[in-house]
């Protein structure tokens, strides 16, 4: 696989970041963090990305620490006093983190006035957003989406990481599937579903979506696995909320390394 080398070394910075500053939301960081290298390495120059699940925060310094935006010495300073990488990502510090994000169901709106800008200005950027499927339980994205509709607005482009897990328990059994690419289509969506941890298909998949200029906004369902790459981690709810100490450390690492032939 072309990014395998990159998904191992990705994960280890993610973990290293978290076991550094003894802090939670590891599991979303790992469930997304192939999906932000099929967008955010690839986006062209015009196009904007809003990390909505701001609790993945780590993640989205990772790329853009691999990406030169942002020092190794600021990557040092996560979680600690007086960082401007704070646990969910604050606004003005980074060029590619334009606005606050974590508080749910804020992203998808952010991203619609993107794209209505865009469009008023003809300018032919992208407006990414990558939500949880959870935060499909929010208002404001049911909101945000009929604005989109009603809009026309084919330049914003949603993909959710749908890993089934929400704060408090499946997403499933809490409100049903909002996150059902049924129901987005149904009100004027084109949607595509993917793997969300093979880059090759999410690419594959944004450029078929990209192809269609029909005013319809777009949505890419990408189904991921919480806490992916640490068989302790997956499909585990307490880890969106734990820390990790020395040993767990220690095996997900060795783990990663193994698995992603670093």
């Amino acid at each position: 696989m072309k990014h395998k080398e990159l998904q191992g070394r990705l994960r280890t910075r993610i973990l290293e970041l978290h076991y550094k500053a003894n802090s939670g939301h590891i599991g979303c960081s790992l469930s997304c963090i192939d999906i932000m290298i099929g967008i955010l390495k690839y986006k062209e120059s015009g196009d904007t990305f809003i990390l909505s699940k701001g609790h993945a925060a780590s993640a989205l310094y990772s790329i853009l620490n691999e990406m030169g935006e942002i020092s190794n010495e600021g990557m040092a300073s996560f979680y600690q006093d007086a960082t401007t990488l704070p646990a969910h990502p604050a606004p003005l510090k980074y060029p590619a983190i334009p606005f606050a994000t974590g508080s749910l169901g804020h992203g998808l709106p952010i991203a619609t006035g993107i794209a209505k800008a865009n469009k008023l200005k003809a300018s032919p950027g992208i407006s990414y957003v990558l939500m949880s499927d959870g935060e499909t339980n929010e208002g404001t994205t049911w909101e945000a989406g009929h604005f989109a509709i009603a809009n026309k607005l084919d330049n914003v482009f949603v993909i959710i990481d749908k890993n089934g897990l929400q704060g408090f328990g499946n997403t499933a059994n809490i409100l049903g599937d909002t996150a059902s690419a049924k129901v987005w289509e149904t009100i004027g969506f084109d949607v595509m579903e993917t793997d969300g941890h093979d880059i090759e298909a999410i690419l594959e998949s944004k450029r078929k979506l990209l192809e269609k200029k029909n005013g319809r906004p777009k949505m890419l369902i990408a189904k991921t696995v919480k806490g992916k790459g640490v068989a302790y981690m997956e499909n585990k709810m307490e880890w969106h909320y734990l820390p990790m100490n020395q040993a767990n450390y220690e095996e997900a690492v060795a783990k990663i390394k193994v698995d992603y032939n670093l």
